[in-house]
């Protein structure tokens, strides 16, 4: 059983190194997979060559995919279709919060982070972003943090059954008992 994996190039940019004759010209390409349904993965890689940063970078994006926990806004109907709860992702200056939304209600976002939200298979999503979210390659990692999040949060329907057992006292309460019936006579 294997998930049918997309891919989509959110960006592929220029970067330059000063040397001795020049500058040096590299391309940085970010890359973001995902199966809509549940898991997502990002990928950065710089490369002299754009064919050979993609490829690079699809194949980390490929190695980095996590689980993404959804869950519903009001109440439990169909499927999962939401975040389960606030979750806020941070990188650089740039701080990205995912709000539960309704059903119906859409990924209200960004371009940059609507991409990375359907790949996930986030259905509906209010977003709220602050700092210089110009910068994409911040903006793309603080999205893909939050949802990282979301299964850092324990909620009562992922705990386990509780197995109460009684403590040392409780259990040989009769042995002690009769130890001091035997001290007072």
């Amino acid at each position: 059983y294997q998930r049918r994996v997309h891919g989509g190039v959110m960006k592929i940019s220029p970067v330059q190194k000063q040397t001795k004759a020049g500058q040096r010209t590299r391309f940085k390409a970010f890359i973001v997979v995902g199966d809509c349904d549940g898991h997502v993965g990002l990928g950065v890689k710089c490369s002299k060559e754009v064919a050979t940063a993609i490829r690079s970078a699809i194949q980390l994006a490929k190695l980095s995919i996590i689980p993404i926990r959804r869950g519903y806004w009001g109440n439990k109907i169909g499927a999962p279709h939401t975040v389960p709860c606030k979750v806020t992702g941070k990188c650089g200056s740039v701080s990205v919060r995912l709000v539960p939304a309704p059903k119906g209600a859409g990924v209200v976002a960004a371009p940059v982070p609507k991409k990375l939200l359907q790949f996930a298979g986030v259905d509906d999503v209010f977003t709220q972003s602050s700092g210089q979210t110009r910068t994409l390659g911040n903006f793309v990692k603080a999205t893909f943090e939050a949802l990282g999040k979301t299964y850092g949060f324990l909620s009562p329907d992922l705990w386990g059954p509780t197995h109460f057992t009684k403590d040392l006292y409780q259990e040989h309460t009769d042995y002690l008992a009769a130890g001091l019936k035997t001290l007072s006579k």
